[in-house]
């Protein structure tokens, strides 16, 4: 039975200690309200100056992030202009190819009128005359001619030139093609 009246008795305290605590809770929370001093909002608030050593830190500090936005912002110029520059000289360079382009679209179409027209002089010679020029030519030179000949002209010529020289030119003619892709 000692055991069970210890356990009322804790009991009986923590209750009378908690109402106590209760009691003093209580009348805390009011006096501390009416104990505040009131705050005006508009009134500026009075700091005590800084130590003389943290207002020059902050000084200079202030004047390294003033010098660093400088330089931040003299970059940011200098690459505008850059910019500005580099898209200056594509638009340069692409007028360039566009010229150089249109250059050489006018070249080929020049040289390929050259040699249709050489084509065409030496489909008009005599055969005889012609195998004997086409015999003198490298066998790359005459049998890029030959190639672009009617077959006719470019069988007359043939016929006429020496046999060796005719079979190189043909062997070329041949296989001019043969390397390209057939898909």
């Amino acid at each position: 039975m000692i055991r069970g009246g210890r356990s009322v008795l804790v009991i009986l305290a923590l209750m009378l200690a908690s109402a106590g605590a209760i009691r003093l809770g209580a009348g805390v929370g009011t006096a501390m309200a009416a104990g505040e001093p009131t705050v005006d909002a508009d009134a500026p608030l009075n700091c005590p100056a800084p130590p003389l050593a943290v207002a020059q830190a902050l000084t200079e500090r202030e004047t390294r992030l003033a010098a660093r936005e400088q330089a931040a912002e003299e970059r940011f110029a200098a690459l505008d202009l850059a910019e500005t520059a580099i898209t200056a000289r594509l638009a340069e360079l692409q007028q360039a190819e566009e010229s150089l382009s249109r250059l050489v679209t006018v070249a080929d179409g020049a040289a390929e009128g050259d040699l249709d027209r050489l084509t065409a002089v030496y489909e008009a010679m005599k055969p005889t005359d012609a195998a004997r020029l086409f015999a003198a030519m490298s066998s790359d030179f005459a049998a890029g001619f030959l190639g672009r000949m009617k077959p006719a002209s470019a069988a007359a010529i043939l016929a006429g030139m020496p046999p060796d020289a005719a079979f190189a030119v043909s062997a070329l003619i041949a296989g001019r093609n043969a390397r390209a892709p057939t898909e």
